[in-house]
């Protein structure tokens, strides 16, 4: 493992900027170590004192912007030196090599000084800096070694020169190092050994990246976490030359061609005891860590907004993330996470999350073991309820590191509105909230128990007088009575009308113990009345006490309720209405639409563009007169035909006889009768004025449908152009 190249920093991982303040007695060189830096060049004339140096980040080796400030005794204040001390991130004391008197003071003075206006648990990164190295042929370390033994907060030494520029850069390089990769949180010197607050971190990171939960990190584990960490891989011959570098110093620092836990720890104590601290501090801040070693807020609960009135779900993704989380951790492969497996995995949390009571509210095999889907019910369930802690297990878990992204809130689904789900009567939601509501030892835990490793959220609400607003939220609402109990009921009915009557949110009444003797409840009506009231569906019988599974039906009902809540609110509001008031409602709504329809149609204009003008023009067409015409025409000379028929029958010759009139009468009787069953006269008569009528008729018809289509046609338009 190496930095190699490095992936740029993010804005959570490094400090905004470094402050550098240069302390020291007078005449050391503070002032020259400044302007040589700036300048490149040894200053010929120096200043008492040095103004402020803002180094830009694209100047510095770690992209971040530096400060660095010189102090004077001669023009500064001790109360100006000490709000210095409280601004610095890390203090340079500066030391002439040649003069003994500035290396006393280092410990006599300006230490004690420094901690005096700094907190034990958070000293000062200090640097010391001896300049005027060209004005000896020795070093000085040998007597600053002992005073950074003695002092834990020195970074280290550096021997320079101003005049020479000698280590010039590297001097406030270290500086700013010390700042943002501290040796203090990770390494205690007088042990030579990590601190434990090192170790632990170092040891969750580890676990994160054996997926495989087998106690070693094999080749392909350790190029995923170089190249998370460091965005560069590492070649076959690299990566063995790491595990021969472990081999070298532990035995048991490989195993089975995969560095183990003590390798990887021993590979971070070898990078800080040769001054490659930055390597571990890539490491622990890409894995959310800050300067202190704690996981930061900003990794735990990123930024995810959530409007009122939406719920969250687990997307696609969490869910298969959280179904390689039980894979790694079930050994055994019984689809059940004993309480050691469990145990396992939460060593990667700074606490145990789940109590011992979640055994008894999610799916367990016959040991009590949670099994797979009581895992993910689990998950749903705090997502829904709680997202930030959520949020925050799933950065204990390492989500946006081995997913690759930006953080785990891209594990979230935030759902619409559900004002719009009820608009549109359809929902993209798939975990619904069930409140349980009843009195005490009413059955509730029967009824949640029975419900397990559903994602119906059932929430059981203990007993009060009135229910808070938190209590009220929900999708569908189950109100459990106890069928043996005569003062069950009353509870229920009065907080369906308190909270729920006049609402949209669904409710279903369930009689528990059923398998009991059922008493009267002591209610002014029965729980059925109850219900028909109300337009609610019928009590449903429940019981525990089966020798089969408790059934599911109530669960169908439930959810069913809780995805279509308008239907069961339509379903409630025609029931309120009896059969007479629907008819009357419906005919006040035909009588309204008839004097809106007629209103429409009430038009002064000759425009002959709008709809009145356009019938007025149909009634009084040349195609409607004509058909008219036909028709007068066609039962005219039918009756003329009659009229003639009978006359001549009435006007025969006198001269005939008798016989001849009775022929003549029974001849009429036999026309008559004729006609009346086989009619040949009028059946010719009638098949030209049938086909005279049919004609007309087919273009009365047709007229009056176009005219209609018409009609319409132009309402719907008008409509239509309305609502655009």
């Amino acid at each position: 493992m190496r930095a190699g190249g490095g992936r740029p920093p993010r804005a959570a991982d490094m400090k905004k900027d470094v402050r550098i303040l240069l302390v020291g007695e007078p005449r050391v060189g503070k002032t020259s170590l400044i302007m040589s830096l700036v300048s490149e060049e040894f200053p010929e004339e120096v200043p008492p004192r040095a103004e402020e140096i803002t180094i830009p980040a694209d100047v510095t080796p770690e992209r971040v912007p530096t400060h660095i400030v010189d102090y004077s005794e001669a023009e500064q204040s001790d109360e100006q030196l000490h709000q210095e001390i409280s601004q610095a991130n890390v203090i340079c004391i500066v030391y002439a090599v040649n003069n003994k008197h500035s290396i006393d003071k280092v410990t006599s003075r300006w230490i004690p000084l420094i901690n005096e206006r700094t907190d034990k648990d958070s000293r000062l990164p200090l640097i010391l800096v001896g300049n005027k190295s060209d004005l000896v042929e020795y070093s000085s370390m040998e007597t600053i070694l002992p005073i950074m033994n003695q002092y834990t907060e020195i970074e280290t030494c550096v021997e320079c020169s101003a005049k020479n520029l000698k280590n010039i850069s590297e001097l406030f390089y270290y500086a700013q190092k010390a700042v943002l990769h501290p040796t203090g949180p990770l390494y205690c010197p007088e042990e030579k050994e990590m601190k434990p607050a090192c170790i632990k971190a170092l040891t969750r990171i580890f676990k994160i990246s054996d997926q495989d939960n087998d106690g070693t990190l094999n080749d392909a584990e350790l190029n995923f976490f170089q190249r998370i960490c460091f965005n560069t891989p590492l070649a076959p011959q690299a990566l063995e030359d790491v595990k021969n570098v472990v081999r070298k110093h532990i035995s048991d620092g490989v195993a089975d061609s995969g560095l183990t836990l003590k390798g990887f720890l021993f590979l971070h104590t070898l990078f800080i005891q040769r001054g490659r601290h930055e390597t571990t501090w890539t490491v622990l801040r890409r894995f959310g860590y800050d300067d202190d070693l704690d996981l930061t807020p900003e990794y735990l609960f990123p930024l995810l907004k959530i409007p009122p009135d939406c719920t969250t779900e687990l997307n696609h993704h969490a869910y298969l993330f959280l179904q390689s989380t039980f894979d790694k951790h079930d050994l055994d492969r019984d689809c059940a996470l004993s309480p050691d497996e469990l145990k396992d995995l939460f060593k990667v949390f700074p606490y145990i999350p789940w109590g011992p009571d979640v055994n008894n509210t999610v799916c367990t095999n016959e040991r009590g073991w949670i099994t797979y889907q009581g895992f993910l019910s689990q998950w749903t369930l705090t997502t829904y309820l709680d997202v930030q802690r959520c949020l925050e297990y799933l950065g204990y878990l390492g989500y946006s590191i081995l997913t690759e992204q930006e953080s785990q809130a891209s594990a979230i689904t935030v759902t619409r509105d559900k004002k719009i789900d009820l608009q549109k009567k359809q929902t993209q939601r798939n975990v619904f909230r069930c409140n349980v509501i009843g009195v005490k030892n009413c059955g509730k835990s029967g009824v949640l128990q029975a419900l397990l490793g559903r994602n119906l959220m059932l929430h059981d609400i203990s007993e009060s007088e009135f229910l808070t607003e938190a209590e009220i939220i929900c999708d569908v609402v189950c109100l459990v009575y106890d069928v043996s109990n005569p003062k069950s009921f009353e509870y229920c009915a009065r907080i369906f009308k308190q909270h729920f009557m006049d609402s949209r949110i669904p409710c279903l009444i369930v009689a528990a113990k059923s398998d009991l003797h059922e008493v009267k409840q002591e209610y002014s009506i029965s729980p059925t009345d109850f219900c028909r009231k109300h337009k609610m569906p019928p009590p449903q019988a429940f019981t525990c006490n089966t020798a089969d599974a408790p059934s599911k039906d109530i669960f169908v009902k439930l959810t069913t309720m809780a995805m279509y809540p308008e239907d069961h609110y339509r379903d409630r509001l025609s029931r309120d209405m009896g059969h007479t008031d629907r008819i009357e409602n419906l005919r006040k709504i035909w009588v309204f639409l008839k004097t809106a329809f007629h209103a429409r149609l009430r038009c002064m204009c000759t425009c002959n563009r709008c709809t009145f003008c356009i019938c007025q023009n149909f009634l009084n067409s040349d195609l409607l007169q004509s058909v008219k015409n036909k028709i007068f025409t066609a039962v005219l000379n039918r009756l003329r035909a009659r009229v003639a028929e009978w006359g001549a029958m009435l006007l025969a010759d006198d001269e005939g006889s008798i016989t001849h009139q009775v022929h003549a009468v029974s001849s009429v009787e036999d026309s008559i009768f004729m006609e009346s069953s086989h009619g040949p006269l009028f059946l010719e008569a009638r098949h030209v004025t049938q086909a005279d009528l049919k004609s007309s008729t087919f273009w009365l018809r047709a007229s009056f449908g176009a005219t209609v289509f018409a009609v319409l046609g132009f309402a719907m338009y008008k409509a239509l152009l309305k609502q655009r």
